[in-house]
């Protein structure tokens, strides 16, 4: 199978270094796709600064239809229903993305999400989610997709206007009322809240960051790591140490670990404790689980993991569609298969760490390097070592202390 660039050039490995024949000859499998992005719609009615999407390395955007045609959603659903069979799944993730999800309107999403149910075999579960800034949801718009059986996932800075000073449209207008409105509406529909991600600013208040997202009653945090390389590090932070992300999210674990339960799980730390405690991870933030997600774009072009268009031009692209491509064709591209190798993936210094089952090289996005690829330490590889033994004290403090209360005298009345 002959790929379209890869970005060989920028990322020689994975990408004309990676021998995917000699790879299965060898008898390493390819993990079928258990999660399915779908870019509904490409444009965003925000502008947010940070965005990598539209501020990034990437403007493929640009020349991709706005919304997702009927045509390409039922291909997409054909090739879904295609994948699901011939790997014998019982379930599946469905997210549908953008640029801004719910420009396509919350009826739309319902239908394309009913294509792909009505396409699958009997006996498999769709699990469906829409990710929105929350601009625009409305008490309507959440009635149709709950009744489309589609949770929603909100994204934020925080749950203050000044939080989200850096989420504003296009015009410079602060997005904060809307999504303020959206918090709430969700908070009176908790079965259809699906959490909410929140991209780490170190400049802001941990507690105040923590604090007030719990306020607005999220099932579920999940704290980002800002995009960024070892060719694009992230900016430096005037006052802070070498880690300033690891203090950060250890500041935001200590205040998380101390509330009274129950209190929204945060994905990151999560994640880490079942690590630890020698459970599989089940994000690509971490861990050396292998990533069984793929993207289908506007066009119908089968793209990798969003991240990647951070990175440079084309990251994510593979050179595939839905129309004349499979996703098993998809499992053979070298950035898919690399990301599926687990600690083969790695590089030297990352399989030399004692603490490479939990970290996992970090998101592969991160790991990236001009002219060498992504066969290198997370960009913030000092920031995760310190958070992960942070937390590996933390678990091992509260272990030690069950122990001695489980081996006390028994209590007599």
């Amino acid at each position: 199978m002959e790929y379209g660039d890869t970005g060989a050039e920028e990322a020689p490995w994975p990408g004309r270094l990676l021998d995917i024949g000699r790879l299965r000859a060898a008898g390493v499998p390819a993990v079928p796709f258990r999660q399915f992005i779908l870019k509904v719609h490409s444009r965003c009615n925000l502008s947010c600064t940070y965005c990598y999407v539209y501020h990034g390395a990437d403007s493929g955007w640009r020349e991709r239809p706005a919304r997702m045609p009927e045509a390409t959603t039922r291909r997409t659903a054909q090739r879904i229903a295609e994948h699901v069979r011939g790997h014998g799944l019982n379930r599946i993730r469905v997210e549908l993305h953008g640029g801004e999800p719910l420009l396509a309107g919350a009826a739309s999403l319902v239908r394309q999400t009913a294509m792909v149910r009505a396409a699958l075999p009997a006996g498999c579960a769709v699990v469906a989610g829409v990710q929105t800034n929350g601009t625009l949801l409305t008490e309507s718009a959440l009635e149709t997709l709950a009744a489309g059986d589609i949770r929603v996932g909100l994204s934020a800075d925080g749950g203050t206007p000044e939080l989200n000073s850096r989420r504003v449209d296009h015009a410079g207008r602060p997005a904060w009322p809307a999504l303020e409105r959206a918090a709430r509406l969700l908070r009176r529909h908790p079965e259809s809240y699906g959490g909410i991600l929140c991209t780490v600013d170190v400049t802001a208040s941990p507690a105040a960051v923590l604090d007030s997202l719990c306020a607005l009653e999220p099932p579920v945090i999940d704290f980002l790591l800002p995009h960024a390389n070892w060719s694009a590090p992230p900016a430096p932070v005037p006052g802070r140490g070498p880690t300033p992300y690891g203090d950060w999210l250890c500041e935001v674990f200590d205040l998380w670990w101390d509330l009274p339960r129950p209190s929204p799980r945060v994905r990151l730390f999560t994640e880490i404790l079942g690590l630890l405690l020698g459970r599989p991870s089940a994000t690509e933030s971490v861990g050396l689980s292998p990533v069984t997600a793929l993207v289908v774009e506007t066009d119908g072009a089968i793209e990798q993991i969003d991240s990647l268009k951070s990175v440079y031009e084309d990251a994510a692209g593979t050179g595939l569609d839905v129309f004349r491509n499979s996703f098993d064709e998809a499992l053979n591209h070298p950035g898919i298969a690399a990301r599926q190798l687990g600690l083969r993936a790695l590089s030297a210094q990352c399989r030399r760490c004692t603490v490479v089952g939990v970290c996992g090289g970090g998101n592969y996005a991160h790991r990236f390097r001009a002219g060498e690829g992504f066969r290198n330490p997370s960009v913030y590889c000092a920031d995760l070592e310190q958070l992960i033994r942070h937390v590996a004290h933390r678990l091992a403090a509260a272990v030690a202390g069950q122990r001695k209360v489980t081996a006390g005298p028994p209590c007599v009345s």
